[in-house]
């Protein structure tokens, strides 16, 4: 009898089935972690991007000639730094660094001490980050942030 009962259970015939459950089973996790590690790569490259440019913006800042007396900078100064960090160009472009990335989402806050500009800082708000699924938007809010000295020429008129 002993032999008869595991003839039965070790047989091709009874595994077929279990090979088919354990694909789908690994290929359903396998699918799943893909699509995890894809949308935190994209996030991560979306936000790294936008770094990159914020950085880029801000130097710009601390680097051109401010004409403002107030920590209010004018609006064509304003309008540089924002086409710098959106498009890579003070000037403006077309094709944003990051997709729905305008202008109005880039902020600069001027630091003044004894009534001169010692600081840029530029900075994103209310920009969000879409991935692969609708429900998984990350919105950034005063962020990514940085700070340089300002070393351009102060020249109010």
């Amino acid at each position: 009898m002993k032999h008869s009962f595991t003839k039965v259970f070790h047989s091709q015939r009874g595994r077929a089935g279990t090979i088919m459950l354990e694909f789908a089973l690994g290929t359903g996790l396998l699918v799943a972690a893909f699509g995890g590690t894809f949308v935190f790569g994209y996030t991560f490259y979306q936000y790294n991007s936008l770094a990159n440019a914020v950085n880029d913006g801000a130097r710009y800042a601390s680097l051109i000639p401010y004409t403002s007396t107030t920590t209010t900078p004018k609006p064509d100064f304003l309008q540089a730094v924002q086409n710098m960090v959106v498009y890579g160009n003070p000037a403006g472009g077309t094709a944003a660094v990051s997709p729905g990335l305008t202008t109005d989402k880039v902020q600069l806050r001027v630091a003044f001490k004894n009534a001169v500009p010692v600081a840029m800082t530029v900075y994103i708000n209310g920009y969000q980050i879409d991935s692969l699924f609708a429900r998984n938007q990350l919105t950034l809010n005063n962020k990514p942030q940085v700070t340089y000295p300002y070393v351009g020429i102060y020249s109010p008129y």
